[in-house]
């Protein structure tokens, strides 16, 4: 059991929920899923069912009304997964997409949406990253200009998760200056006219999460979709930045913890020069350090998710906690698919699929590189407090 001061017998009950849907209904199709390059939606429709989508909304749509911790409890349980394909469709919907509709939606449009969110009949996607713009939001160019009642937008945007599937793209667009001030998020309904998938992305890892790049051709987006205030969406994203990293994070712990499992059955069985491979100190002590790292990780992880629910947005803590947890589930599946020997090479080994869904964890939701730009800006302020 995790001992935590944020753990709970709720939090509990939820992990043993999580991993029981994981090993009866994920991991058994999880080779199959990466081969189809998507998760079917029924899976997702179950989900919903067990109320899982949508854990922070309000009861009055379907949610649970829960806590950030019990969020992250939920990520992490979700993240024991060695499909990480699965993971990734599943937290864009609920921690990365939606909340722009919870945060900045209208009533009206929270009514219209939200339900079907969290029942896991309409899954969303978040449009921002373009060719030319990633972590540098500010510099996006995709265009929304208003014109009798709609909004019309041209554009590109790349590396969009869920971009084949969803029902339903919030997509952040330019309205007004140049820079940072300038930027919206629009919702924007799958077929609407001008709006198309041009082309499904194909990935080294995620391979059961359909990525695709976007395109916007005088796309009409009705002005009622606008969510939140015109020229306020780059503020928007930032806020969200905090929750989709901390998403991120206990993807990374989850999926370490998992990697850890696997490789201590591994050498403890593996026979080799007349012992178990468990049975060579170096093994045992660098799984052991792994191990501990990994440890620390997850107590700050829970740390940043407490401090959202005491209303605190520690960029500095979040911004340090999404470099350490991808890096750090790199370095993980480096020796743990070294002591599989050749069997941590082999397609069929969960291991392996595992060493390639971690690449992406140091790049995408803000790269390493950025993330300790956040933290260096505030370095003083650390050392302060």
């Amino acid at each position: 059991m995790f001992d935590s001061p944020h753990a709970t017998t709720e939090h509990a009950e939820l992990r043993r929920q999580v991993a029981r849907f994981v090993q009866q209904e994920v991991e058994p199709n999880a080779l199959a899923w990466d081969q189809a390059g998507s998760v079917p939606r029924e899976v997702l429709r179950r989900m919903g069912r067990l109320g899982w989508l949508g854990l922070r909304y309000p009861p009055q749509f379907g949610g649970a009304g829960a806590d950030m911790v019990t969020s992250a409890v939920f990520q992490e349980a979700l993240s024991r997964s060695t499909c990480g394909g699965f993971v990734v469709t599943v937290l864009v919907h609920t921690d990365m997409a939606s909340p722009h509709l919870a945060h900045a939606g209208s009533a009206e449009q929270k009514a219209r949406w939200l339900p079907a969110i969290c029942r896991g009949e309409c899954i969303t996607a978040v449009a921002v990253t373009e060719p030319d713009a990633g972590s540098d939001v500010a510099a996006l160019r995709t265009r929304a200009v208003r014109d009798d009642g709609h909004y019309v937008v041209n554009g590109t945007k790349m590396f969009i998760t869920n971009g084949v599937h969803a029902d339903l793209y919030f997509v952040a667009a330019r309205t007004g200056e140049a820079g940072a001030r300038g930027i919206s998020i629009l919702a924007v309904e799958k077929g609407t006219p001008g709006l198309r998938v041009s082309r499904a992305l194909a990935k080294q890892g995620w391979l059961a999460s359909d990525t695709a790049e976007l395109a916007f051709e005088n796309c009409r987006v009705p002005a009622a979709n606008l969510l939140g205030e015109e020229n306020a969406g780059f503020y928007a994203i930032m806020r969200n930045f905090q929750t989709e990293r901390i998403a991120l994070a206990a993807m990374a712990v989850g999926h370490c913890r998992t990697a850890l499992e696997l490789t201590f059955r591994y050498v403890t069985q593996r026979q080799a020069f007349g012992e178990p491979l468990w049975g060579k100190q170096a093994i045992r002590q660098r799984l052991s350090m792994l191990a501990a790292k990994v440890e620390a990780a997850r107590q700050l992880l829970y740390h940043c998710a407490w401090q959202v629910d005491q209303g605190r947005e520690d960029v500095r803590e979040v911004s340090m906690l999404k470099a350490l947890t991808g890096e750090l589930a790199n370095e993980v599946m480096y020796d743990c698919q070294q002591f599989h020997g050749g069997m941590g090479y082999m397609r069929e080994s969960p291991i392996e699929r595992l060493v390639r869904d971690a690449r992406i964890l140091a790049i995408g939701g803000g790269a390493t590189e950025v993330m300790l730009e956040e933290v260096a800006k505030r370095f003083e302020q650390g050392l302060a407090s």
